[in-house]
């Protein structure tokens, strides 16, 4: 009960926030559509497309982030997707709008308020769930190492890896891949497989 009500005081703003300009946004997108043409449930869908839309390529660059996934150009896909739901929020709502300066304004600040709550909603998902753990991709904790051919890893990357590893477990309920370990500890694909054998041959530490 302590924990709903907490969660309550903290995110709930945030949630109403997101409730009600998410509603204003979608009456202006709906308005839009029924003007040029698409009217009856269509109306409906062509605005919950684009708000859900925002949402989904929000979720999408976080779930990136966590799992350490880098763009194949300048622009990943999610941000990409994420600009073309923005333009044709923002679009609809100035549409309807009175052509003056504050009318647009006004207009506008559904769709804005709606995408700065959704925003703040995926930065606290983002820090969520791990205590003090904290999604920077390469902490300075790191420890430096330098391989050649055949010597195994140092033991203080061994030790670091195994944390980041249990921490990754801890918070996903799942283990780590080479891919999320590669982007937390900043190394090469080779070694990070490598550290995860090793760390699967190596029994656990006592607690």
């Amino acid at each position: 009960m302590r924990r709903l009500v907490a969660w309550l005081l903290d995110s709930g703003p945030v949630v109403i926030l997101a409730v009600i300009a998410g509603a204003g946004s979608f009456t202006h997108i709906r308005a839009t559509a029924i003007e040029y043409g698409q009217t009856g449930w269509m109306s409906w869908a062509v605005a919950v497309c684009i708000d859900l839309t925002c949402v989904m390529a929000a979720r999408e660059r976080q779930r990136d982030r966590k799992i350490g996934r880098r763009p194949n150009g300048k622009v990943s896909w999610p941000t990409l997707v994420l600009a073309g739901g923005i333009t044709l929020s923002l679009a609809a709502n100035l549409h309807q709008a009175e052509p003056t300066v504050w009318g647009w304004i006004i207009a506008a600040t559904p769709a804005g308020a709606f995408l700065i709550a959704v925003s703040m909603l995926e930065r606290r998902a983002a820090t969520q769930g791990s205590g003090t753990f904290q999604d920077d991709p390469r902490p300075a904790a790191v420890p430096t190492v330098t391989r050649a051919g055949g010597v195994p890893p140092s033991s203080a990357l061994l030790a670091f890896a195994r944390r980041v590893a249990d921490e990754h477990h801890a918070r996903h309920g799942r283990p780590i891949t080479p891919e999320a370990l590669r982007a937390r500890l900043g190394v090469s694909d080779q070694l990070a497989a490598e550290l995860l054998r090793t760390l699967h041959a190596m029994p656990e530490p006592d607690q």
